[in-house]
């Protein structure tokens, strides 16, 4: 049957349907997660800095992980990587939703995360091996899509199923999803063929790991430990020791996990850079927010999924419109000028007063969805098209690593940045007013989305000078 659906003229466009499913699903996750994680810390008697571990620990275990499944996908077949990163979220959902303490399920999502890293680490590659160069701005501004479209359905889904069914269904409406995918990698996905025989860099995965774990602990405890403290010092002294090591790995095997070659080209570490610092930026906000709207200004779950919805609705437009016309124009201009919209987004969010009317508080979400829109299609396409085709598996590891780890790492610099402004505003306050504790939040916040929006100015200066802003 394969073979036969192969022989269709759209055949191309299946294909990319099966691949974004896992897109959909790994993103509406994500977002769904984000407008559940108060309502989770009540239930679960626990506290901000530990619940931020839902979201931490999902995309610390990705981002370690994005490499070495990335290699798994040229060595093993990414068809294959694909079928096995479905069958796994699905499982992961269902013990997500089974959790019954914080611990339970913190460690189900990284469950989740692992299967997330296969389906993230392998789809782009998936779908640019499949489409022509002239064609790759389209379809990626398509994934740009998806991904908005995920991120759409996330708030205003997950704060339904939270007010009707409380946090467990965010978890379960995966299931049948994950299962449609599934079916869709054994009837549509192409069979693996030409597959790099290579042996696989365990002991590279390993190192990187370990040094990316060191690396993001101290990020987000390190206000609670001490910034100067032996706990942190010596984490990042561990990270350090820990990537050097991997360098000097992945220098002296014949098959890296991680071509470090590939890094010469500045297009390519452009992008990518680029793209980390603008998921860096937006996650400020996107962990943030939710506490914002739900602790300070006491609205309901589906109103906070509301509000959180003009991001991906306005990105969900302008990012298929971005990818096309970047395959005309090219993408140095339009990734930048996204960036400094986006930057403005924050800066506006964070300025936003307690007694801001609905509409307003929608506007500053539109506006950054309006930037990233322009940057991430673009981008996408500069990072893909920078390089060879038997290293697209490579590319597409190495584009969702950044993204990743500027996710996780933006997600622990606002809770880092937010702790200690709420802690210095409170001491000596042995027993603060409901007025103090807003006062020490929002002052801990505004700083946060300032510093992301300060990240989205960095890299739109590196946009700029990518290869002059023609690509």
């Amino acid at each position: 049957m394969r073979k036969k659906l192969q022989q269709l003229t759209y055949y191309k466009w299946m294909l990319f349907g099966v691949v974004s499913v896992g897109t959909f699903m790994s993103t509406m996750t994500s977002s769904i997660v984000n407008v559940a994680l108060p309502p989770i810390t009540l239930a679960l008697h626990t506290d901000i800095p530990t619940a931020q571990w839902v979201v931490t620990g999902y995309l610390l275990t990705i981002t370690s992980l994005l490499p070495l499944v990335g290699r798994l996908g040229d060595v093993l077949g990414r068809r294959r990587m694909y079928g096995y990163g479905f069958i796994g979220f699905t499982l992961g959902s269902l013990l997500c939703g089974l959790a019954d303490s914080i611990g339970m399920l913190i460690g189900f999502r990284i469950i989740q995360a692992i299967s997330a890293a296969l389906l993230m680490a392998n789809g782009m590659a998936i779908v640019t091996a499949n489409f022509p160069a002239n064609e790759r701005g389209r379809v990626l501004g398509a994934v740009g899509t998806i991904v908005a479209l995920g991120g759409l359905s996330g708030p205003g889904l997950g704060g339904l199923l939270v007010e009707m069914f409380g946090w467990h269904a965010i978890f379960y409406v995966n299931i049948p999803i994950g299962l449609l995918g599934y079916a869709g990698v054994r009837l549509i996905l192409p069979a693996d063929r030409n597959l790099q025989q290579e042996k696989i860099d365990y002991l590279g995965a390993a190192l990187f790991t370990a040094g990316m774990v060191s690396f993001l602990l101290p990020l987000s405890y390190g206000t609670k430990w001490g910034w100067l403290s032996w706990s942190t010092l010596g984490c990042l002294g561990i990270a350090g020791v820990m990537f050097m090591l991997f360098i000097w790995q992945e220098k002296s095997i014949d098959y890296p996990m991680l071509e470090l070659s590939i890094f010469n080209n500045w297009e390519f570490s452009a992008g990518n850079l680029a793209g980390m610092l603008s998921f860096m930026a937006m996650f400020t906000n996107t962990l943030l927010l939710p506490y914002f709207l739900h602790d300070v200004l006491a609205f309901a779950p589906s109103k906070t999924g509301l509000i959180m919805s003009a991001f991906p609705v306005v990105m969900a437009v302008v990012a298929p419109l971005s990818g096309s016309l970047s395959d005309k124009i090219g993408t140095g201009l339009m990734a930048t000028i996204g960036l400094i919209i986006l930057a403005l987004g924050l800066v506006w969010t964070a300025k936003l007063p307690l007694d801001a009317a609905l509409g307003i508080i929608m506007a500053s979400q539109a506006t950054m969805g309006l930037g990233n829109g322009l940057f991430q299609s673009p981008n996408n396409n500069s990072v893909m098209s920078a390089v060879q085709p038997n290293q697209l598996g490579v590319a597409s590891g190495v584009n969702a690593l950044a993204r990743n780890f500027g996710m996780v790492s933006g997600t622990a610099m606002a809770v880092s940045i937010l702790e200690y402004r709420r802690s210095a505003s409170l001491n000596g306050l042995s027993q603060p007013t409901p007025g103090q504790q807003i006062a020490a939040f929002m002052d801990g916040y505004m700083v946060a989305l300032l510093v992301g929006a300060g990240l989205a100015v960095v890299g739109a200066l590196i946009s700029f000078h990518r290869s002059g802003t023609k690509r």
